[in-house]
């Protein structure tokens, strides 16, 4: 059976259909589930649950005689006796008379325990991934400093916790023709002026210098979004306290660019001797006077 085309929307808000690509969920369910969102993780999990529970009760329904002290009578006693058992609580009101449920609640008990095992697996997977809180500004702007033109960015470390060596990797992506007039989609690193902080802590500010070495030498904005480019922007680093390796991107579409902005100072120096960083003016851009 031919399988409907797959669709992704890139940042820039052009969508891509992919044909031919085999969808194999059920074979990569470890990485579905960690990526999934935690309410559908918890609801996958609930509704898997209840299914199991439902199916085992049905397989004690075949032999109605099969528990001691069925309460409630029917087909809900059935269902709490094997929400018991899977569980491999016990109670102990009700419990297996006959040969085939005992085979049947071997297997339910064999199932409970490693269904047990494999959602804590998950869930400790999903508790203990490192996770980078950086903030990132909104735009990057454009702005001449130190008489050239820079291309300028602006990130911070949410979490506040010390991230040792971190490391700054940005580049631009766009469309571009070869000499043969071949379409090709490439990737070109821009220099930073600094690409490593021996810690990060509060702010970081990354410039790009826009010189005749710069693959955005003589580049305008319509040219940008005639090539349909993107900056992308990587910052990791080694949490202190962990010791895991913290990574984490932004995509600014030519859309997010500002030429002639400046970012709005965050920083007021106090004159009791306490600096004051306003976070909320992280994102504020302001036009070059």
């Amino acid at each position: 059976m031919k399988q409907p085309p797959l669709t992704r929307t890139l940042p820039s808000g052009r969508k891509v259909q992919l044909h031919g690509l085999p969808r194999r969920r059920w074979r990569d369910l470890y990485h579905v589930f960690m990526t999934t969102s935690w309410p559908r993780l918890f609801a996958s999990f609930a509704a898997f649950f209840v299914l199991c529970n439902l199916l085992f009760g049905l397989a004690y329904s075949l032999q109605p005689s099969a528990i001691t002290h069925l309460d409630p009578p029917g087909f809900w006693g059935r269902f709490f006796f094997s929400v018991e058992t899977l569980a491999t609580v016990g109670y102990g009101d009700m419990h297996p008379r006959t040969v085939y449920a005992h085979i049947v609640a071997s297997l339910e008990i064999f199932t409970g325990m490693m269904s047990l095992g494999v959602i804590a697996g998950m869930m400790f997977a999903r508790f203990s991934r490192p996770t980078a809180r950086f903030l990132f500004a909104r735009h990057a702007v454009i702005r001449p400093l130190d008489g050239k033109l820079t291309l300028v960015l602006r990130a911070a470390n949410e979490r506040q916790n010390v991230v040792m060596e971190a490391r700054a990797q940005l580049r631009l992506i766009r469309d571009e023709r070869t000499v043969e007039g071949h379409h090709l989609r490439r990737i070109h690193d821009l220099r930073l002026r600094r690409s490593e902080q021996p810690i990060f802590l509060f702010g970081w500010t990354l410039m790009h210098t826009i010189d005749e070495t710069s693959p955005l030498a003589g580049v305008s904005a319509s040219s940008l979004e005639a090539s349909d480019a993107l900056l992308l922007l990587t910052l990791s680093g080694v949490d202190e306290a962990t010791k895991q390796t913290l990574i984490a991107q932004q995509e600014y579409p030519i859309s997010m660019l500002r030429w002639q902005h400046k970012f709005a100072d965050i920083l007021t120096p106090g004159e009791d001797g306490v600096d004051r960083l306003d976070y909320t003016k992280f994102h504020d851009v302001e036009p070059l006077v």
